[in-house]
């Protein structure tokens, strides 16, 4: 194993929890002393520094909402002057107010080090030439791989997103053997490829996909190796926490969270009581160190699981598994609960479908109706009438049994539904139209 930092990536368990009982103890106590909004917080909570004497009393402390950087827009929540800040960063906004981040010297440098750590892990280095075709500018992704993969001794090929013909002549031309973006533009890199005449798998050196910014399934992962030839890496945060920071190691077993930056617990979204190893909840995160924008128990609303096992890697992290929601993006179709990933993951067990969906969800009367729109691929679209009616009534019987709910599907032709240079756009509920 290589590793970039062994003193935190291989930290025995019970230094370990030594190790972040006092970061988060001296955290509560500088947070209380000189933040208005934690120091009334905590009171609210009736919760005292004092109060923390283990680890596991972080379970007393009050909890933090994206709603909260939005009602102290932009900066009241900041326990850091103007003069100290190096860096904003600001979310799109596009559910009310944005959320602005600030940061610190210090706060670039664990960012940049988190990253480095896990590119490491997933056997970059110097001698790579990473493509970041994620956004750049008040976005955090693109800035952030780009600096941590400047700090492992790679070369970056800055080309953000969007011109997507000039980005495969670049990956071609610069011999990019790794590229980071979201997994629905790598899908749609790959489409344009094809249509050019060339093959990612076999016309370019690119060995390593880090994908993330929106929820994927294993079965995507495995169509995008399969396809491009590729091993595909998934990669979290949010850009509150800073942005992406944590990503999986060759192991591809889940997210390593490093001790030293995070605490991360698992939570019952409706009970507010901590779930165990292995259960599935709401992510809810405690970064240790930060000091422009400190976050303690901020409830991301992405619904996983935690395995504090050491990975078979040999890091010793927690490591947050793949994320199978949002708590907020969790449709009820008649009273039951379906999630985008679901849908993805059995379609993507179908050979005939092809990479991309949508689900429309609209009320017809007093009851839901959800309708699949799915794209086939090039080998399966059929104008033969028969051959397309067993194979939607395949998916409709997929979806079923997976889902629990009767849902209407249409087969739509390749390249006919809507593609995306960053996050896609799956589900359309018209419902709140």
């Amino acid at each position: 194993m290589v590793s970039w930092d062994p003193r935190f990536e291989e930290m025995p368990k019970a230094d370990i929890q030594r190790m972040q009982y006092k970061l988060l103890k001296s955290l509560v106590y500088r947070l209380y002393s000189f933040s208005p909004f934690y120091h009334d917080r905590m009171k609210e909570q009736k919760v005292h520094p004092d109060d923390i004497r283990e680890l596991s009393d972080v379970k007393k402390l009050p909890f933090m909402f994206k709603r909260d950087l939005r009602d102290n827009y932009p900066d009241k929540i900041f326990t850091a002057s103007r003069e100290e800040l190096v860096r904003y960063h600001v979310s799109s906004g596009t559910t009310g107010k944005p959320t602005v981040v600030g940061y610190t010297q210090n706060d670039l440098e664990l960012w940049t080090t988190s990253l480095a750590r896990g590119l490491t892990s997933i056997g970059l280095g110097r001698g790579d030439v990473i493509q970041v075709s994620y956004g750049y500018g008040l976005f955090t992704g693109g800035l952030g791989m780009h600096y941590g993969a400047e700090r492992i001794g790679a070369t970056v090929l800055p080309t953000s997103v969007g011109n997507t013909e000039r980005q495969i002549e670049l990956m071609q031309d610069l011999g990019a053997t790794a590229i980071s973006c979201t997994p629905s533009y790598l899908l749609h890199i790959g489409e344009v490829a094809e249509k050019m005449g060339v093959s990612i798998k076999n016309d370019t050196q690119l060995r390593v996909g880090i994908l993330g910014a929106e929820p994927w399934t294993e079965k995507m992962r495995t169509r995008i190796e399969d396809w491009l030839g590729i091993k595909a890496y998934d990669i979290y945060g949010t850009s509150e926490l800073s942005g992406p920071m944590f990503t999986e190691c060759t192991e591809q077993q889940g997210f390593h969270v490093w001790s030293d930056i995070a605490l991360t617990e698992i939570i019952d979204p409706k009970t507010e009581e901590p779930l165990e190893p292995g259960e599935k909840g709401e992510v809810t995160i405690t970064i240790l160190q930060k000091e422009a924008l400190p976050m303690i128990r901020y409830r991301i609303g992405d619904i996983a699981s935690i395995d504090e096992d050491t990975c078979p890697c040999g890091r010793t992290s927690p490591r947050i598994q793949r994320i199978q929601g949002r708590v907020d993006d969790m449709l009820i179709i008649r009273g039951i609960n379906v999630f985008p990933s679901q849908v993805e993951h059995a379609l993507m067990a179908i050979p005939e479908v092809g990479q991309h969906f949508q689900i429309v969800v609209e009320r017809k009367g007093s009851l839901d109706d959800m309708l699949v729109r799915v794209e086939l691929n090039k080998e399966s679209f059929s104008d033969k009438i028969n051959d397309l009616m067993k194979i939607r009534q395949n998916v409709e019987h997929r979806l079923r049994n997976s889902l629990n709910v009767n849902v209407d599907v249409e087969l739509v032709e390749p390249g006919s539904l809507p593609r995306f240079e960053g996050k896609s756009k799956k589900v359309i509920d018209k419902r709140s139209m």
